[in-house]
C-alpha cells in the first residue's frame, strides 16, 4: 500500500511539472481563456489560476479570477488587462510573424501591458521565447505592434 502511494505522488508530480510547461492556446476549445489563469493577478507579479467561482464572459471567451476582487476589477475595465495580441504568444507575434500558443506562467507587464509567451518543448529541446524577448525588447515589442493587423487576421 505503501509503495502505490509513493507511486501515486510520484506521478502526480510529474503530472504537475509537465502541465506547468503546457502551451494553451489564448483561449481554447471550449472558450477557456489564458489557460484558466487570472489576467488581473499578473500585474500584481505573479501568475495566478483563476476559478469557476469567479468567471466573466467577455468577447466570447470565459477568463476566470482569483478573487472576486480581481473579477471586478476586470469588469470594470477589461481593456486594461486584456494580453496583448489576442493573448497569442508576443515574441512569435514580432519575431515571426505567426500566432504561437502561450505557457500563461510566462509572461511580463511592459507600460501597463500585459505579453504572454511560449515556452515549453520545441523539436526536442525547452524553448523560451521570452529569453529572446527580454534581450530585445524594444524592437521586438515595436515589430508585434507593427505586425499584429496583418498577423491578427491569418490562419
Amino acid at each position: 500500500m505503501k509503495t502505490f502511494r509513493n507511486l501515486f505522488l510520484v506521478a502526480f508530480a510529474l503530472f504537475a511539472a509537465i502541465s506547468v510547461q503546457a502551451q494553451t492556446p489564448p483561449v481554447d476549445d471550449n472558450g477557456l481563456a489564458i489557460g484558466g489563469y487570472d489576467v488581473v493577478s499578473y500585474f500584481s507579479g505573479e501568475a495566478q489560476k483563476g476559478s469557476k467561482s469567479y468567471a466573466v464572459k467577455h468577447h466570447g471567451a470565459t477568463y476566470y479570477f482569483a478573487s472576486k476582487a480581481n473579477q471586478n476589477a476586470f469588469k470594470k475595465s477589461p481593456k486594461s488587462y486584456l494580453p496583448q495580441f489576442d493573448g497569442y504568444c508576443a515574441w512569435g507575434v514580432g519575431a515571426k510573424d505567426t500566432k504561437f500558443p502561450i505557457n500563461p506562467e510566462t509572461y511580463t507587464v511592459i507600460d501597463g501591458k500585459l505579453y504572454l509567451f511560449f515556452n515549453g518543448p520545441f523539436n526536442g529541446e525547452n524553448f523560451n521565447t521570452y529569453e529572446d524577448w527580454a534581450q530585445r525588447t524594444t524592437e521586438l515589442k515595436t515589430a508585434a505592434h507593427a505586425k499584429w493587423p496583418k498577423v491578427k487576421n491569418s490562419k
